[in-house]
């Protein structure tokens, strides 16, 4: 099963504080072992919401809404993408992370990916092969880049 593990941002990360090299090279070791278990696919840190913006859909009209956005508790301030046997082993590696947020109050919220087979008869035979085709093209552009 694949899992989104979402850092939730602080008012630190929000202010754009950089974490310390000490916490660099924590984090480093732990994504070398996340690497290394065969589990990380993908992650990375983000900027403050001050840089990002937001497009709000609203009865068919598109209104883009500029950060910084107000509430912290709600924003993410980095994430993994990580292939896992169950939600107890991603808890288990979430266990083994460094505190992503040092001197603040940190959170990390652990949440399964939907994988087609979820998505049950809606997911039409046309449609499995559509998705099958984007993967293969996403994983043909990552070994041409």
């Amino acid at each position: 099963m694949r899992v989104m593990v979402m850092i939730k941002a602080t008012r630190a990360s929000e202010a754009g504080e950089m974490p310390s090299e000490a916490l660099l090279a924590e984090m480093g070791k732990f994504n070398e072992d996340l690497v290394k278990a065969g589990v990380m696919l993908g992650g990375e840190g983000l900027h403050p919401s001050r840089r990002g913006k937001r497009v709000r859909f609203a009865e068919g009209k598109r209104t883009v809404v500029d950060g910084p956005f107000a509430e912290t508790k709600e924003l993410i301030a980095g994430y993994w993408l990580w292939q896992v046997k169950s939600m107890d082993e991603a808890l288990e590696w979430v266990r083994r992370c460094p505190d992503p947020m040092p001197g603040s109050e940190a959170e990390i919220e652990i949440r399964p990916v939907f994988e087609t087979e979820d998505f049950g008869a809606e997911m039409t035979p046309e449609l499995r092969a559509q998705e099958d085709r984007l993967r293969a093209e996403i994983e043909a552009q990552k070994k041409s880049s």
